[in-house]
């Protein structure tokens, strides 16, 4: 216990010096929102993938996908690091940097706003970006109960309200510059802690070839020794799984947001290896230790306790100061996600919904304050469902990330994609997106209450849950944007051609640097 507590103490005291540190760069909008912009690429890919990366990855959805596809999990947790880091960062990098500090955006709605000439795009994606971050929000208290229930004994709201507190007063001191130096030291934990981890696990059972051969004993619904198979028992479904949670990232706010805070170009290269590498050890770390979670406990009792039982109960054997490292970890993994999406609900809700609707007549001091304030009232809503969630056991609000992350992508992703790389896209098209991904997962949600029930097999299998239904959510507004860019009014918003052109020369000079002057 002592070892435990000190860790935790010595944990919470580090953050804390941080955030009351980083004061100094958040004196203006632009210093406590991106950083100045002037973010290393170190920082930056900490960030990304520890912003990713979260208790609900570590506890909830590395067990139930562990428990259902066996060894093959860990594609889900490659597939995040070459999809979701990798591509993520060859694809958007580099484009979202320069385009958006040519439009001055700071936010992902004000990039729409400006990109296709609409306030009301902006307005009606930052409410979206508010809405459906919330239960995302409330999801990451969820994986921490179990945890701390058994290496403490304390009761989930005190830990709930402890981290909370912390989280809000080093971004409400530090802004981004806290939270990205924070994020880099979270981060090296995260990678020490998850390699320590694993180590530890497949050692209760004779080490990785002995708990191979253990789970290849293991009967499954399709056949015996399915669950160390290539694909696993269920490749498609396994196939849903790696296109949400590694395609789905392209449109969450959260993440695209690192790309406008790094601070040159010649930084994308090299934040994209770390990025990739980090992804590798952590995801993949994290997807391949819940492969194992059939030696450790039984179909009973998981339908008893809950898929999130699974690897705390694989946890629970460990030696007192490896569950320290765990506590350590998840903590991390926790902090770093809460402390991104607060930044950026508070940074959204004040400079793209509360100063458009005053007539853009706030200063910096205003926004500064009303940003502070709505992070604030944002870890409170957030902290408060959790809570109830857990002593109403009101299961369905701990399935909302999935219908939280299915509705940012899916009424997201294509916009934003489409608008960096072809001028034709249109407002109209942008608006359909959004109300495509919205509607989706409010059905989803409908339906997961089981407030009615689709009608036919097709839209039945499509809506079994937030995964599938994320998933053509994503798919079909990629296919909607050009569609009915093609068949609507051409907009073409004053600086459009300027940013591709900006974009276009930067790439000139960028070549000319890499290949010299003899090269030219």
């Amino acid at each position: 216990m002592i070892i435990k507590t000190v860790l935790l103490i010595a944990f919470f005291s580090v953050f804390i010096s941080i955030g009351l540190y980083c004061r100094r760069h958040s004196t203006d909008v632009n210093g406590f929102v991106l950083g100045g912009r002037s973010v290393g690429p170190w920082l930056t890919a900490f960030a990304y993938g520890t912003s990713y990366f979260s208790a609900v990855i570590f506890v909830g959805y590395a067990g139930q996908f562990g428990w259902n596809f066996g060894v093959a999990s860990t594609w889900v947790g490659l597939g995040n690091a070459f999809i979701g880091s990798l591509l993520a960062w060859v694809i958007l990098g580099r484009r979202t940097r320069i385009m958006t500090q040519h439009l001055g955006s700071r936010t992902m709605p004000e990039f729409f706003g400006q990109r296709y000439g609409s306030a009301r795009l902006k307005v009606l994606a930052s409410f979206i970006t508010f809405v459906f971050l919330i239960p995302y929000t409330a999801s990451l208290y969820n994986g921490l109960s179990r945890l701390f229930r058994m290496a403490f004994n304390v009761d989930y709201s005190i830990c709930v309200i402890v981290m909370a507190l912390l989280t809000a007063v080093y971004v409400i001191a530090g802004g981004y510059m806290a939270t990205a130096i924070n994020d880099f030291i979270q981060g090296l934990i995260m990678l020490a802690g998850i390699v320590a981890v694993i180590l530890a696990v497949l050692a209760q059972n004779g080490g990785f070839m002995s708990s191979l051969v253990k789970m290849s004993e293991v009967s499954s619904p399709v056949m015996k020794g399915a669950y160390v198979s290539f694909f696993g028992p269920q490749p498609l479904y396994l196939l849903i799984v790696v296109l949400l949670t590694s395609l789905g990232t392209w449109g969450l706010p959260q993440m695209v947001s690192k790309f406008y805070a790094i601070d040159n170009e010649r930084s994308i290269k090299t934040g994209t290896i770390v990025s990739t590498f980090f992804a590798i050890i952590v995801a993949g770390g994290c997807y391949f230790l819940g492969g194992f979670g059939h030696l450790f406990t039984t179909e009973q009792e998981v339908q008893s306790n809950g898929m999130d039982s699974i690897i705390p109960t694989m946890l629970s054997g460990l030696p007192d100061i490896l569950i320290g490292v765990v506590l350590i970890l998840v903590l991390s993994a926790s902090m770093s996600t809460l402390s991104s999406l607060v930044l950026t609900s508070g940074s959204t809700l004040t400079l793209d919904f509360i100063d458009p609707l005053r007539g853009n007549r706030m200063n910096e001091a205003q926004k500064m304050t009303v940003m502070r304030i709505f992070i604030a009232v944002f870890i409170v809503i957030s902290a408060v469902i959790a809570i109830v969630q857990a002593r109403s056991r009101i299961t369905f609000i701990a399935q909302l990330m999935g219908i939280s992350w299915g509705a940012l992508s899916g009424s997201f992703l294509a916009p934003f994609l489409y608008g960096l790389y072809w001028k034709k896209t249109t407002r109209a098209s942008v608006l359909t997106a959004f109300g495509f991904g919205t509607v989706m997962m409010l059905l989803q949600l409908c339906i997961s209450l089981g407030l009615f029930t689709p009608a036919g097999p097709v839209l039945r299998w499509f809506f079994q849950n937030s995964l599938y239904s994320g998933v053509l959510s994503m798919i079909v507004s990629l296919l909607i944007v050009p569609v009915v860019s093609l068949l609507t009014q051409k907009t073409a918003p004053a600086g459009v051609d300027d940013m591709f052109r900006c974009y276009d020369r930067s790439v000139v000079v960028h070549a000319k640097t890499v290949l010299g002057d003899r090269d030219k």
